[in-house]
């Protein structure tokens, strides 16, 4: 290499080098990055909580039959909404028939061994007054007399007893609703009674229907402290007002009540249950029916803010403050449910801190940005 070549290479080296210096120089005098920051929103509001359940009808019957026998006949369409008092099964009764005619016969057998009866006391009370009659045969006959009568009590019994058994082969819905389907058919020989009897179908309410589902134990503390400082009725003593959506739905448009609230927290799970109740004069509703439940829990002053404006940090959610010097912090929040389109805060953040809602890529921790105000809006019902 000629001493011309190194002179030329070393000159290039120096000019390079001062451009460097220039861009890093330039760097360093570059501003902040700007971002639009807003205090919190400010609201009272009426705060719902949110649960997952499934509807259940207020009453299930397996259908048995009480006495045994044949099936003679059925008498509903699988599946169809039946009325408390529809007959559903026939039984063979000519058995049963039979039965009543015996018992009525045993009843007039035993009538007229009492008509007897009672006729030799009435002859016998003028003997026993002349001492025809010694008052030994008197008790004798009054003896004949009080079991002959109570042998027609055992027969009319008896009789009742066969009347309900015949009563009871036309098998009738207990309960209105929707009914099942059949389980046995019409020739099969089916065990009545209290034990063992056979199931033939069940039926279920529609209208009204309940709605069970598990509220957390934190809720139910909450509930429990707004009950005693007198801003949220308990569900135990007030029907409070109750929504749920469907599946498919995304509005709450079925509206309900509050009815029960058990009197334990399961340990296991640390929930308790609890119920809704809802007219369904349409049937829409099914027992079995997952829903989203939502359940009044008062008012609050509240601190609303958009979804936009949080971050995730693991677990935590977050949202960037901008200190007056413009310097960027994080705060750890608790959020609650959606009101007017903007997201709850229940912890965390003060009413006066000025938190990054437009440019959270430019935001870092300890760094400094150009703070710009903008404004937070409830969405326009």
């Amino acid at each position: 290499m000629t001493r011309a070549s190194a002179f030329a290479i070393a000159a290039l080296v120096g000019v390079l080098a001062g451009c460097d210096n220039k861009q890093t120089s330039n760097a360093s005098l570059a501003p902040p990055p700007s971002v639009t920051v807003s205090r919190p929103l400010q609201k009272t509001i009426t705060e719902w909580d949110e649960y997952t359940g499934r509807f259940e009808a207020l009453a299930t019957v397996d259908v048995r039959a009480r006495v045994s026998g044949f099936i003679d006949s059925i008498h509903f369409k699988d599946g169809q909404i039946v009325k408390q008092g529809d007959l559903l099964f026939v039984i063979d009764p000519r058995p049963y028939r039979l039965t009543v005619e015996q018992a009525k016969a045993d009843v007039e057998r035993a009538q007229s061994k009492l008509e007897i009866a009672t006729s030799d006391v009435e002859r016998a009370t003028p003997l026993v007054q002349s001492q025809t009659l010694t008052g030994r045969e008197f008790d004798t006959r009054k003896s004949v007399q009080r079991d002959a009568a109570g042998a027609v009590g055992s027969a009319e019994a008896a009789l009742k007893q066969g009347e309900l058994n015949l009563e009871w082969t036309e098998v009738r819905a207990p309960i209105g609703g929707r009914i099942s389907d059949k389980r046995v058919d019409a020739g099969n020989l089916i065990t009545g009674g209290t034990t063992g009897a056979t199931l033939l179908t069940s039926i279920v309410t529609l209208d009204p229907i309940h709605f069970i589902f598990d509220g957390s134990e934190a809720d139910f503390i909450r509930y429990l402290r707004l009950a005693k400082a007198g801003t949220r009725p308990s569900s135990r003593d007030v029907q409070n007002p109750v929504a749920v959506r469907l599946a498919d739905e995304a509005d709450y448009k079925h509206m309900g009540r509050m009815d029960f609230v058990d009197n334990v927290v399961n340990v296991k799970t640390g929930t308790i249950r609890a119920r809704a109740l809802f007219d369904n004069k349409d049937g829409l509703l099914t027992p079995g029916f997952f829903g989203r439940l939502r359940l009044f829990g008062g008012t609050m002053d509240a601190l609303l803010i958009p979804d936009g404006a949080i971050a995730s940090d693991q677990a935590s959610k977050i949202v960037f403050t901008v200190a007056n010097d413009g310097t960027v912090g994080t705060k750890k929040v608790e959020l609650g449910p959606i009101v007017d389109g903007l997201r709850v805060v229940r912890s965390g953040l003060a009413a006066n801190d000025r938190m990054v809602v437009e440019g959270l890529a430019r935001a870092h921790p300890g760094q400094k940005v150009t703070a710009e105000d903008g404004t937070i809006k409830a969405a326009e019902k």
